[in-house]
């Protein structure tokens, strides 16, 4: 790999249980990647875009992700945890930090990349619509159990309806789509 732009930016993250690590620096030169055999280096001004977004998975909660994009229109995806087992998944706490790295560097390198935060436009649109339908078809059901006299069947779905709206109300606030800046970059959107 290149020389390093300051000693401990570097990250590495695995994606799966047998597959080979994900290892990205951050060099004078550019980002400098390495996924088991195939290697790159992408500088600074080549990276056409990055979205931050928040991608909560199984048991860990905190779980965040980086999307790059180059000016060739290859991609690069870097993780804010390494699964440990199948069904668990370990925070890097480095990630943080080699993100906020990497929004430095770019503008350094006066990159013209577009920063985008939380999911696509479309596809939030999509999420927010399928959660409206869900929503009309849990209250049909609670004013069904009211007027049959399911009382039991009210409450669970009440109590369903506050846990799934608790949970969901972080995902969808994180993730909505917006634009930022080198100098504003999202912590909502890193662990």
């Amino acid at each position: 790999m290149a020389e390093a732009a300051e000693p401990g930016h570097a990250y590495a993250y695995k994606a799966s249980l047998i597959g080979a690590a994900h290892r990205y620096e951050l060099t004078a030169d550019g980002l400098s990647w390495r996924t088991g055999r195939r290697t790159g280096l992408w500088r600074y001004g080549d990276i056409a875009e990055v979205r931050l977004s928040y991608r909560p998975m199984g048991m860990q909660v905190k779980r965040f992700r980086a999307d790059l994009r180059h000016d060739d229109g290859s991609r690069i995806v870097i993780m804010s945890t390494s699964k440990q087992t199948v069904a668990l998944m370990q925070p890097q706490a480095e990630y943080r930090d080699f993100i906020f790295e990497l929004h430095r560097q770019m503008a350094a390198a006066a990159s013209t990349a577009s920063l985008r935060a939380g999911l696509r436009p479309v596809l939030y649109r999509a999420i927010v619509a399928a959660l409206v339908l869900v929503a009309l078809a849990m209250a049909a059901l609670l004013v069904r159990a009211l007027v049959t006299g399911e009382f039991a069947g009210a409450a669970f779905l009440i109590g369903f309806c506050i846990y799934a709206g608790w949970q969901l109300r972080g995902v969808l606030r994180r993730n909505r789509p917006r634009d930022y800046t080198f100098a504003d970059v999202p912590v909502d959107l890193l662990p």
